[in-house]
């Protein structure tokens, strides 16, 4: 693997040889490539690095002569683009590379398939320094990684999440990060049934850094694990101060990444032993783009949580990948209607007949429907007329500090 420094060096050049008037742009392209890390790690790192060469050649080949590409990490890359005339030249660079991986990689004579998520930077319309334009392509990355799209361009909100792994890592280990719970209601007997359980983080430097950075980053950095631990145990420990309340249940985010991972299953099920939390009170939401990650490896984890009577919920359902084909492979209980199909059910008779379609077909799979977005009481009235089961959603209540939320419960917090 190259250092970032060659990267940097390459748009230095490009940035030269610009004409300086300002319609000679140079774009900064950060891919990563789905499916590439898992394959060196089930295969070995030989037939990784085979499969990253063929990767980095299909990269090359989708665009022109001039433009460079760079491997600075297992599954990332660095692509060079010069005499970019604006965003939309770029965007079809970008466009024409995802085209490319509609075909399976071919390396040593085994077809296999990657998914390329791009992150996209202008110069000089996002920065001029080659090192900030790299960094700011990665935050674009992991914008589109938590939009679940193929690329996003650099976007001035994102800046807030310039951080550093000792940063990240540092809040982890000493318990830095806070634990807010955002109610979900039962929508049939107007009663609230759980919470879901979100991370929240005010760094010294930064402040207030949104969770569609920081996670992101904390999959990227390797530092996926430690967050996946923090969060199971603290949320455990909030919901040890409600065991007198039954049938209250808290959902816990898995991210794809930490499926990778080893012992999952033994982490989540030995912190419910230590925290005296019954594993029916505990649900596991994933996103749609986990379950078309690694079938085989999904299907098996989904399976075994399952069968320690934890609940399986299928987060953010429509605007990923699950078919229903996928749906009927999965031992899941709840399915969780995206919140951009719900906003509009009030106002569109077609988006209407969409969510309650979705609902119907979950009772069908004897899943439990959830309906995300929930904003007005319009809404939660027409949900509950549809038969949804449960809803969440700034009308039914905003995410709150635990200890606000066990309050109300009529818990007492241990801290």
């Amino acid at each position: 693997m190259l250092n970032r420094d060659e990267v940097c060096a390459a748009i230095a050049a490009v940035v030269a040889d610009g004409r300086g008037d300002g319609a000679d742009r140079a774009a900064v392209l950060a891919v990563m490539v789905e499916g590439l890390r898992d394959r060196a790690l089930r295969l070995g790192y030989a037939t990784g690095d085979s499969a990253a060469d063929s990767v980095g050649k299909m990269i090359a080949a989708a665009l022109r002569p001039v433009d460079r590409v760079f491997r600075v990490a297992y599954d990332l890359y660095m692509v060079v683009l010069p005499h970019m005339r604006n965003e939309q030249h770029a965007l079809l660079a970008a466009t024409r590379l995802t085209q490319a991986f509609d075909l399976p990689v071919q390396d040593r004579g085994q077809p296999w398939r990657g998914r390329p998520v791009m992150g996209i930077a202008l110069h000089p319309d996002h920065g001029t320094d080659p090192e900030v334009l790299c960094r700011r392509a990665e935050l674009a990355l992991h914008e589109a990684l938590r939009q679940g799209g193929q690329h996003a361009v650099y976007g001035r909100s994102d800046e807030q999440a310039v951080i550093s792994y000792e940063e990240l890592r540092e809040a982890i280990e000493n318990n830095r990060l806070n634990t807010f719970l955002q109610p979900i209601w039962n929508l049939q007997t107007g009663r609230i049934a759980g919470a879901e359980s979100l991370a929240r983080w005010t760094a010294e430097q930064h402040g207030e850094v949104w969770p569609g950075h920081f996670v992101p980053f904390a999959e990227q950095s390797g530092l996926i694990t430690a967050l996946t631990s923090w969060s199971i145990n603290t949320t455990l420990r909030h919901a040890a101060a409600l065991n007198h309340v039954p049938d209250l249940k808290f959902a816990i985010n898995l991210s794809p990444r930490a499926f990778n991972q080893p012992g999952l299953v033994e982490k989540l099920t030995g912190a419910l032993g230590i925290w005296g939390v019954a594993p029916e009170r505990v649900i596991a939401e994933i996103t749609e783009t986990a379950l078309v990650h690694d079938l085989d490896q999904t299907v098996s984890l989904l399976r075994r949580l399952r069968d320690r009577g934890i609940g399986v919920a299928i987060d953010d359902f429509g605007t990923g990948y699950a078919s229903i084909a996928y749906l009927s492979k999965f031992p899941a209980t709840e399915l969780k209607i995206d919140l951009s199909l719900v906003r509009g059910i009030h106002d569109d008779a077609r988006a209407a007949r969409l969510v309650s379609a979705i609902i119907d077909m979950a009772h069908h799979l004897d899943l439990v429907a959830v309906a995300e977005g929930i904003e007005d009481g319009g809404t939660q009235s027409l949900l509950a007329e549809m038969g949804c089961d449960f809803g969440q959603g700034y009308h039914l209540g905003r995410p709150v500090p635990a200890a606000d939320f066990i309050a109300r419960c009529g818990g007492r917090s241990r801290g």
